[in-house]
């Protein structure tokens, strides 16, 4: 895409003429929730929050890959670190989020655990060939988006015939995720904007259950003040209409079909299975487990890791936050008990959390 055609997406005068028709189109309250991290934080940085009316109320939902990590999934990392012939390999954003007594990754390296932040599941491939008397876990976390690049470091080595690499998948999956937000009766939802990174792996088909089900609107958006505007008028519109559409707005780079290719990457590795989401609980069919062909490279078989749902961090309200059921400033402990510099809740951890975003940019 050229720098030219971008900037479109930051003119003020479109912006403005895009928002002078989104007031237009609101005939009363447009409850909408973002399920994308990234979304989360352009909203916030752009400024798009403070100017937008306010009729529109903003929900952040379960879009942070970081934030919806269960806090037995973060347990079980902290179990597998304090084996010494074990090597960590994780996503820096991993290392601050704290398990059920608040010990984090971080901490654990700092008492000698042998744990790796790596940019990408390959570096942690390296790490693997260049230590063969340890084993090197990957923490698989994440959604669609990340998934098949896990699931190709696998293939990468059984074809290498690297012996002593593993990954722990707790990957999950969006579209379960927003059925099981819709089937609760106390969630207060008119409509969504769907990540982008994420429908460009899976497409617009996993979403029409939102309109044809449920009876509400999606706009598949890019990360632009004018394409998150462009949505809101979408989503709007739809409302105002009683019509309920599910529609992808960021053709430049998400396809309609998605990308067969990364998704048989992910098919050919994983099969899906039941996960635990934080603060929404056991959703079935939501994660990705690794299958019975790559067997040998499943942290969860070898170690004998089973997870069971532990109670969630005493006072954290990352839950209701994550449902869209509690703004992050409504949480007792926000801004006190829970900073990013001490956070008490993922949320705070990840740059992609809201409470994070409430917290830098100063929401009231």
């Amino acid at each position: 895409m050229s720098l030219e055609l971008l900037d479109q997406f930051h003119d003020p005068d479109l912006c403005k003429s895009v928002l002078k028709r989104l007031e237009a189109a609101l005939t009363g309250p447009l409850r909408f929730m973002e399920v994308c991290g990234t979304h989360t934080v352009a909203i916030f940085r752009s400024g798009l929050r403070s100017i937008l009316p306010k009729e529109i109320i903003h929900l952040s939902g379960p879009g942070c890959p970081v934030c919806v990590t269960h806090e037995s999934e973060v347990n079980a990392f902290l179990d597998l670190a304090e084996n010494p012939k074990v090597i960590i390999a994780t996503f820096g954003d991993l290392m601050r989020v704290p398990g059920s007594k608040s010990r984090t990754l971080k901490a654990a390296q700092a008492d000698g655990a042998r744990v790796e932040v790596v940019y990408s599941p390959p570096d942690a491939l390296k790490i693997a060939a260049a230590n063969p008397d340890a084993t090197v876990v990957f923490l698989g976390v994440g959604f669609e988006t990340t998934a098949p690049g896990v699931a190709a470091s696998l293939k990468m080595a059984k074809a290498q015939g690297i012996t002593n690499y593993r990954v722990l998948s707790f990957h999950k999956i969006v579209p379960p995720a927003l059925d099981a937000l819709l089937s609760d009766p106390d969630t207060d939802i008119d409509a969504f904007i769907m990540p982008g990174h994420v429908s460009a792996i899976i497409g617009l088909a996993p979403y029409l259950p939102v309109a044809s089900k449920y009876g509400k609107s999606a706009a598949i958006a890019g990360f632009e003040p004018l394409d998150i505007l462009q949505a809101l008028l979408f989503l709007a519109e739809c409302k105002r209409d009683g019509r309920a559409e599910v529609v992808n707005l960021y053709r430049r780079v998400v396809r309609d079909e998605g990308n067969a290719k990364a998704r048989a990457i992910m098919a050919e590795v994983f099969t899906p299975a039941d996960a635990l989401w934080r603060g929404i609980g056991n959703i079935p069919g939501s994660g990705l487990e690794i299958n019975d062909a790559y067997a040998a490279y499943d942290a969860k078989r070898e170690f004998g890791i089973t997870i069971t749902e532990c109670p969630p961090l005493p006072g954290c309200k990352c839950g209701d936050v994550l449902k869209g059921k509690m703004a992050p400033n409504l949480c007792p402990l926000f801004g006190k008990a829970c900073t990013p510099a001490k956070p008490v809740g993922p949320c705070m951890v990840s740059t992609e959390g809201s409470c994070a975003a409430y917290f830098k940019y100063q929401v009231d």
